[in-house]
């Protein structure tokens, strides 16, 4: 009994795992791309996989309850009297069939492996693309030889070698001969020698084109007549074919106009100049496309306009050109057209009139920028004479030949005329006083050498007389030419002499009011203590006490006067342009920052800030604190002076440089007697600085940054 359960068992599992196998027959057999069916002896559908499914346009469904014959439009698949299903697989049979659409396939059912239990497995193809085109092909290789033997044109049928194997009617008659002296002949048999380099170099070209044409001249009887010709390859490319009409003299000719006539058109509408074609009365009848562009038109508007029509003005000068046209039958000129769209064009034209053949011809060329060009240079020249004439400076173009030019302003400070300048070279003008030859020589070397270079030289005059001229000079600033820029710095030098010793005037004040309030201090003690003194002592020291006192009150008097001495004098107030005295000051300064290689950069708020100040003292506080700036940057660079109102009440003039800084405990200390951040300086000017802000009811402010620079802000009340 046991035995029995195992078997019954085992034989479950078995069956279980056949199951599972078939199922994955089935998944595998029915992700076939190609069709496949099963028919039992009754032709019903067993099987379909879905690729069968698709051909058939049914679904498995569908099909299960139907059978094959049903389908098959011409002849069954099997005769049911003789089945070859109960037999071996028979060869493959093509059979038409018809869908339930209607459609009709051409199916090739291709039987798979034997007869297993009564069924038979097919596979499918359907062959009815390829019938179809076969059928198309063979038609279309009857029509094509039915055309080539009617055709009118003469047709040759040749291959690589250029072995003619098949020729139509046309040709036969045109050559004269039997076809049987024409086939297997070659091309070139007929061919004229001075064409056969020619027609060997047209069968070359086409594969590229795929259909060459051209004019060949060939043999009839010892004859030569002109064909032109077309050459394509036929007959899957392993023939060309070739199709001849002859060219009569009267055909030639025609052949000739035509060309003329294309090289024309395509000449008149490429062409990059306007054409325009019109009439006696001046009626456009033909333009090109570079007309329509110019006159902003299409060539539906310019055609049947007046050929005058966009004019800009009817003036003088148009008057001039439509007389000369008339006389001479031709002008050539140029005038302002006035476009649809409002654009002013200036156009060259020439004109010319064919009386025989009733029409004229213009061709425009466009030269408005050309002329807006010339415009803007002749602007950009007065726009160069007028700063070149108005400068303060005075300016020298010049070149190795001799002078070029030079300005008004240049004329006065080297006290000679232009036509006099002129008449001189450079090398004649240098050398006229021998004095001025080494420092004008060596200034010139180093222009030449680092092509900009600016010196100050004393130039002596025929009289005797020198001025200190500042002169920088550029190398090739336009067309070869060098420019050079210069000044009479003499009062400048001067100036700054002053200022020197202005400045050791202000030490020499300060140092004395230093003195004077260092010494009182200790004097003041000395002198109570000589007074106790004088009611303590016991003795008759009158006399010494006397001294003493009468000493001490002289030297009270020598402090006084050193006070005296440094102390201000009385503020002459006047309403001044503080943008003014910054602009003095920086012309003052200008010498020694371009030496310094430094450059001033200024930003002024507004046009014009006004404030009650004495103004050489103003100038002083900014000529101090300038130079200090100048002072701290000894590897060059920019100082920026900036004015603008602070909450309205004061104007802001802040001097900032690029130096080493000042740290935050150095920066308390500035403005007190006597304190420095440089190595020899006393720091007095510092000090007066402040003190004349302070007069004016004013005070400075200073920011720093340790290697990044100093700013000094300086606050002045507005004139109110």
């Amino acid at each position: 009994m046991n035995v029995d359960l195992e078997n019954e068992l085992e034989y479950k599992q078995e069956l279980k795992k056949m199951k599972i196998q078939i199922e994955g027959f089935l998944d595998i057999f029915n992700s076939l791309s190609e069709p496949y069916i099963r028919v039992d002896e009754e032709l019903r559908f067993t099987y379909v996989n879905d690729a069968a499914c698709a051909l058939l346009e049914s679904t498995e469904k569908e099909l299960s309850s139907k059978k094959i014959s049903e389908y098959l439009e011409v002849i069954p698949l099997i005769n049911q009297e003789n089945s070859s299903l109960r037999g071996k697989p028979k060869e493959i049979k093509q059979q038409m069939i018809r869908l339930h659409t209607g459609e009709i396939k051409q199916i090739d059912f291709v039987p798979v492996g034997a007869v297993t239990e009564g069924e038979q497995m097919y596979r499918l193809e359907d062959v009815s693309v390829e019938l179809t085109a076969s059928g198309e092909k063979s038609l279309s290789k009857q029509m094509f030889f039915d055309i080539f033997d009617t055709a009118m044109e003469s047709i040759v049928l040749f291959d690589s070698s250029g072995m003619i194997v098949e020729v139509n009617h046309a040709f036969i008659e045109v050559m004269g001969i039997p076809k049987k002296e024409i086939i297997g002949k070659e091309m070139m048999n007929f061919i004229s020698p001075n064409y056969k380099s020619y027609w060997e170099q047209s069968v070359s070209k086409v594969f590229d084109v795929s259909n060459y044409k051209g004019e060949v001249e060939m043999i009839i009887r010892d004859d030569t007549c002109h064909f032109s010709f077309s050459i394509s390859p036929t007959v899957g490319n392993d023939l060309y074919m070739s199709v001849l009409q002859r060219v009569t003299q009267s055909n030639l000719i025609e052949k000739r106009l035509e060309t003329s006539e294309r090289i024309f058109a395509e000449l008149f509408d490429q062409s990059m100049d306007a054409i325009i074609f019109w009439n006696d009365d001046g009626i456009i009848f033909r333009v090109n496309q570079s007309a329509c562009k110019i006159f902003e038109s299409t060539r539906e508007e310019l055609i049947g306009s007046f050929i005058w029509k966009y004019v800009y003005s009817n003036n003088r000068h148009f008057g001039q050109m439509m007389e000369t046209f008339g006389r001479d039958t031709q002008v050539r000129g140029e005038l302002l057209y006035k476009m649809p769209n409002d654009q002013i064009k200036l156009l060259e034209l020439t004109a010319k009139k064919h009386e025989g053949d009733g029409y004229n011809v213009t061709i425009f060329r466009n030269v408005s920028e050309r002329w807006l060009i010339e415009n803007e240079l002749r602007d950009s020249e007065k726009k160069f004479r007028k700063i070149f004439e108005g400068t303060l400076d005075g300016l020298i173009l010049w070149n190795h030949e001799g002078f070029k030019d030079i300005n008004e302003a240049g004329q006065e400070i080297l006290e000679i005329s232009k036509d006099r300048l002129l008449s001189f070279t450079v090398k004649e003008f240098i050398e006229k006083i021998p004095g001025n030859a080494p420092d004008l020589n060596d200034h010139m070397e180093n222009v030449y050498k680092h092509e900009v270079f600016s010196s100050i030289i004393p130039i002596t005059f025929e009289d005797g007389r020198v001025k200190h001229i500042e002169f920088l000079t550029r190398k090739n600033v336009y067309s070869s030419l060098n420019l050079s820029i210069f000044r009479n710095v003499s009062k400048n030098l001067e100036m700054q002499e002053q200022i020197r010793k202005s400045d050791t005037l202000n030490v020499v004040g300060e140092l004395a009011a230093g003195i004077a309030h260092e010494i009182r201090n200790p004097m003041t003690a000395l002198k109570g203590f000589i007074q106790l003194l004088e009611d303590g002592v016991e003795g008759d020291f009158s006399t010494y006490f006397h001294v003493i006192t009468s000493e001490i009150k002289r030297i009270e008097t020598i402090i006084t006067e050193f006070l005296v001495l440094a102390k201000p004098q009385a503020l002459q107030i006047v309403k001044q342009d503080v943008h003014t005295i910054l602009r003095e000051t920086l012309e003052l300064l200008a010498a020694q920052a371009m030496l310094e290689n430094i450059q001033f950069d200024t930003y002024f708020e507004e046009v014009e800030f006004t404030v009650l100040c004495e103004a050489n003292q103003l100038k002083q506080v900014f000529i101090n604190i300038i130079k200090n700036a100048l002072e701290v940057m000894p590897d060059g660079g920019t100082v920026r002076i900036e004015t603008s109102r602070s909450s309205g009440k004061y104007i802001c003039i802040s001097i900032t440089d690029q130096g080493v800084g000042i740290s935050a405990e150095k920066l308390k200390k500035l403005g007190e007697p006597f304190y420095t951040t440089k190595d020899r300086g006393t720091g007095l000017g510092l000090m007066v600085s402040y003190k004349i802000i302070e007069e004016h009811k004013g005070y400075i402010e200073v920011e720093s940054v340790v290697d990044m620079g100093t700013s000094f802000h300086i606050y002045l009340p507005f004139e109110s």
